[in-house]
Order: structure tokens, then C-alpha cells, then sequence
């Protein structure tokens, strides 16, 4: 992928656009007329093209002669970066409000606009000198620009120069893990419901297109101000630049990792996702974090063989080639009944049933997303949601809005069980938006996608 292409996409393949019609190549022309008869090339210059367009039509007189002498703002070497004509792919179209977040890496901002006026959130990339653009985010960065679903985190633009990659994004105000924080204790049924239906209805659309998420989390899944859940963060760097010195972040990641990779499981399928699903889903139930594990990941091993049984070639065939696995290193442990270590799963109809097939062991038990969508916990939701298309929201359907949550906590001064980050008090400030993850791309049709060193 071409960077340099990529990255001026917005200012310098649409330059032509301030050339007169007259002055045009007799071929193009004819391209050009086709784009005023209703054609619209790329959907982020939509307005752009019209605006361009319109002003062009205004500058050929009855007689057909062209008066763009009299027009300098058509000329093609105006200035494509004057104020009064922002253009996307151009750093100085978009105003920083406010910084959100800073890595060692990365900073994100909330900004705004000077295309349209809508809130972005920009996530500055640092590039290293020494390594140069990292192929990585650009291949990625071009793949989320094609998934267009309601529940995927919307990318609007992406800018390049030489010191900073910048990956413009949909403003969405707050994310799951903080919800979770304002409204201790566990969420309402519904809203829990309404937020695992969006939540398997994003993961189940890009596993149709061979992409694996991998870092499913809580502080990744954006909520808007309406109750949409979005994914987000998709991967935009390589696992050598995530920082190796946030010790709670890295615990926090571990609490939603599946065993499989725990144990240095390199095969990576669509049900590395959803276990990080079961997780979320007990959370948002139970008030706290399924496994909370504090030290290293043999202590989050046996959190969870503690609750589901320490496995063995009979419930796990091949887990003793894992690379991580001896039998000796793990205690012994008979698997429970979720209920007896989150009560609440019995409270809510068919919640039990539902987290168990998210939370099995063996990787190839664990139910996909599009079965799940079909689980008996949702038949409470109106039938016209499985006919909704990809882009339009739940919320479209009538009689679906989220429910009043009954406990409101101050996220400043609580700090519950061991759920997120605020059980750390030196963690890192919590990036509300657009973090760092790794995104795995499969293009194996059996959705097998085999990985190492990552």
C-alpha cells in the first residue's frame, strides 16, 4: 500500500477538481461531467465534489466560454490548505479541543472538524525515525475504512506526514468500562442485554470477513449518548510499540485473555474473541470483573480453572502441547456452576446457560457470534432487529432504549471489587478512546488464522 497515495488522498487526488471544465483533458472531462450527473467517487468527498462542482457551473457563462481568470479560488494552484476551503487528509482541518490521552506512542485527542463541524477524535501516532512508517497501521488503517457497520467505531480520515501518522475517528463521548464505573454493582438486564446483542453483532460481522479483533475489553467498546456499543480500537500498531512498563495495563488486558493464548497457544480462530465476550458479559452482570487475576499469568490461570476445573486431554485434546502447560503446575480443580461464583447469572433468564457456552476451555466449544445472536437470552428483544441492515442502528427499531440505571457512582472516589483500572492507583490515566490493540486479518476460509511471535 502505497503511503504517500494513501495519506493525500483527500487533498492531492482531488486537485484536479479546481481545474476548469474547459481546461480539461477531453477524456477526464468526460469523466468529470459524468461525476456532476450524479456519480459520487468516494463517499468522505462527497460534499466537497458538490461544493467544487457548483462552483465550476457558476464560472462557465451562457456562451459556454470559462471565466476562470476572474476566479483565482479555482485556479489549480490554489492554496488547498486556505481556511476558507478545509479539505479532509490535511492536518489543519481538523481543531484539537482537548487531549484525551497520551501513550508512548500515541495521543488522542477530541477535536473537531473544519469539513463538516462534527466532533472527531484524532489519535496522533509518533513514527520512529528508525523504523520508518509502520505498514502494519496503514494495511489496517485501510481495512477498518471498509468495515461500515453501526457497531464498528467509524474511521473518518487518515493523515501522514512525516513525523505523525493520524487516524481521525467518530467522537463517541464514553466507553463500557466507565458506564460500568458510573453504575456499580452490575447493570440493568436490559441495558445488559441490548449492550451483548450490539456487541455480537459487530464481532459476528467482521468474523464473516475473516478479522479477529483480539483485545476485546471493556475500555474498547465506545458507548454513545443513544446506548450504541461501537468497537474500537482495531489494532493500529505492532506489538512491539504496546509499552512494556504499565504493569495494570497489562493486567487488566490478561483479565479478558483466553486460556488457550495464556498457555502460548499461536492458533488463533474467531473464539479467541469470544471468551474476551463471556468476560464482558459477566462483568456487566455481576458488577466486577470475572477474573480479576493481580499478580502474572499463572495466578490468572488458576482463577480460571478454579472456577471452570483445571483441564485435561479429556475436556481439553491438546492442551498438553501447549507450550505454557505442565500438569503439575496447576492444582487440581472440579469445574462449578457459574452461579456459584457470580450469583447474578441466575437472576437474569437463560444468563447462565448463554456465559457457558462463552467460557469454555477448549477453544472449538465456544459458541461463535452469529449462533449466539440466536440464544434464547434474547428472545425479550423485538424480532425486527435480525432484519435490520449492517449500518443502521438498534435503536432504529421502536420500543428498544436503554433503561434507567438504579446505582449512579461517583468514578472519581469508588473503586469496587477488581474491575478496570481503578483498583491500581498508578496506572496510567485511562484512555477513553481508541487505545492500542492488535487486529489479526484471516483470509483462511476454515477461520483458522495462525500467528507467532506476536
Amino acid at each position: 500500500i502505497c503511503v504517500s497515495k494513501m495519506s493525500t488522498h483527500g487533498c492531492q487526488g482531488s486537485d484536479s477538481l479546481f481545474r476548469p471544465l474547459d481546461s480539461i483533458p477531453e477524456e477526464r472531462r468526460a469523466r468529470v461531467q459524468r461525476t456532476q450527473s450524479g456519480f459520487e467517487p468516494f463517499d468522505k468527498h462527497t460534499s466537497q465534489v458538490k461544493r467544487v462542482h457548483s462552483e465550476n457551473n457558476a464560472c462557465i457563462n451562457a456562451s459556454g466560454s470559462s471565466t476562470h481568470a476572474e476566479s483565482p479560488k479555482l485556479r489549480r494552484h490554489s492554496s488547498p490548505s486556505s481556511p476558507t476551503s478545509p479539505k479532509f487528509g490535511k492536518v489543519d482541518s481538523y481543531e484539537k479541543l482537548e487531549k484525551l490521552g497520551e501513550g508512548s506512542y500515541a495521543t488522542v485527542y477530541k477535536g473537531k472538524s473544519k469539513v463538516n463541524g462534527k466532533l472527531v477524535a484524532l489519535k496522533v501516532i509518533r513514527l520512529q525515525a528508525e523504523e520508518g512508517t509502520p505498514f502494519t497501521a496503514i494495511r489496517e488503517a485501510s481495512l477498518l475504512k471498509g468495515l461500515k457497520h453501526a457497531n464498528i467505531v467509524l474511521l473518518h480520515d487518515i493523515i501522514h506526514t512525516k513525523e505523525t501518522l493520524t487516524l481521525v475517528f467518530e467522537y463517541v463521548h464514553t466507553d463500557l468500562c466507565l458506564y460500568m464505573d458510573k453504575h456499580s454493582g452490575g447493570l440493568h438486564p436490559e441495558n445488559v442485554r441490548l449492550f451483548l446483542f450490539q456487541l455480537l453483532r459487530g464481532l459476528s460481522y467482521i468474523h464473516q470477513r475473516f478479522i479477529l479483533h483480539r483485545d476485546l475489553k471493556p475500555q474498547n467498546l465506545l458507548i454513545s449518548e443513544s446506548g450504541e456499543l461501537k468497537l474500537a480500537d482495531f489494532g493500529l500498531a505492532r506489538a512491539k510499540s504496546v509499552p512494556s512498563h504499565t504493569y495494570s495495563n497489562e493486567v487488566v488486558t490478561l483479565w479478558y485473555r483466553p486460556p488457550d493464548v495464556l498457555l502460548g497457544s499461536t492458533e488463533y480462530s474467531t473464539c479467541l474473541d469470544m471468551w474476551g465476550v463471556g468476560c464482558i458479559f459477566i462483568e456487566m452482570i455481576q458488577g466486577v470483573a470475572a477474573f480479576p487475576g493481580m499478580k502474572d499469568v499463572q495466578d490468572q490461570l488458576e482463577r480460571i480453572f478454579l472456577v471452570l476445573g483445571t483441564p485435561s486431554e479429556e475436556t481439553w485434546p491438546g492442551v498438553h502441547s501447549l507450550p505454557h502447560f505442565k500438569p503439575d503446575r496447576f492444582p487440581v480443580y472440579s469445574a462449578k456452576k457459574l452461579r456459584q461464583a457470580w450469583n447474578k447469572l441466575g437472576h437474569v433468564d437463560h444468563a447462565e446457560d448463554l456465559a457457558s457456552r462463552f467460557l469454555q476451555c477448549f477453544p472449538k466449544k465456544r459458541v461463535s457470534a452469529h449462533t449466539a445472536l440466536q440464544h434464547e437470552f434474547f428472545n425479550q428483544l423485538n424480532s425486527k432487529l435480525k432484519e435490520i441492515s449492517d449500518m443502521s442502528s438498534i435503536f432504529s427499531v421502536s420500543s428498544l432504549k436503554l433503561q434507567p440505571e438504579s446505582n449512579i457512582t461517583d468514578i472519581k472516589t469508588h473503586s469496587k471489587g477488581a474491575s478496570c483500572e481503578l483498583q491500581f492507583p498508578s496506572s496510567p490515566k485511562h484512555l477513553p478512546v481508541y487505545g492500542v490493540a492488535k487486529m489479526c486479518v484471516c483470509f483462511d476460509h476454515t477461520e483458522h488464522c495462525i500467528t507467532k511471535g506476536t
